[in-house]
């Protein structure tokens, strides 16, 4: 005699969106690694300045960039507002999106939908802080420096590669946003009913 049952299953389904949102955040990661730690944000004749440093380069024409008297090599970056200011928020930038990531990558790894759902939850929250930290950083960078080139002794500065590559930080972090909004949170659950059909001791399943 046959014996069948009938039993349902959650299964929990993790979405690519989600997981590429995680991914655009390891990717911000080592930007603002690279952004910080460099000293390319602006450039002028041998002459480079980014947020913890100002280098000299071997002949460097005189006067150096707002009179500085100094030797080639790098040395401390001044003590300007707009210099340590956007320095603090590109840092909390980076810490903000670590924690953003590492709560992405446990609510990957969680299988209770609820805590699931607030992992996320709380990595969108964190990932918008640090959005708002480095776009600030990034404007107030070069407005800053604007009213102060008359100082400068040079006629033509440049945006240096770390610069730029804190706008793709704040552009890649703007994606991770996205994703995590636009993916919905009930679809990540579904139901699966499935049939076990029992035959003496042998089982077989539909």
């Amino acid at each position: 005699m046959l014996s069948t049952t009938t039993s349902v299953e959650t299964v929990t389904v993790v979405r690519p969106l989600k997981v590429i949102a995680f991914i655009c955040g390891l990717i911000v990661i080592l930007l603002m690694i690279l952004c910080v730690a460099s000293s390319n944000w602006l450039t002028a004749d041998k002459f480079r300045q980014g947020l913890w440093e100002h280098c000299i380069d071997e002949n460097a024409p005189l006067p150096l960039p707002f009179d500085l008297n100094a030797k080639p090599g790098c040395y401390k970056a001044r003590s300007v507002a707009y210099i340590q200011g956007s320095a603090a928020l590109c840092v909390i930038t980076l810490l903000c999106d670590i924690g953003a990531t590492v709560l992405t990558g446990l609510g990957l790894c969680n299988k209770e939908p609820i805590r699931k759902y607030k992992f996320y939850r709380l990595a969108l929250y964190v990932m918008v802080c640090a959005l708002f930290c480095i776009l600030i950083a990034l404007v107030i960078y070069p407005a800053c420096f604007a009213a102060e080139i008359e100082e400068s002794n040079r006629q033509i500065w440049e945006f240096g590669w770390a610069y730029g590559v804190g706008w793709g930080a704040a552009i890649f972090l703007f994606g991770a946003i996205i994703l995590l909004l636009c993916d919905k949170e009930t679809e990540e659950i579904y139901y699966k009913q499935r049939t076990v059909t029992y035959n003496g001791t042998k089982e077989s399943k539909a």
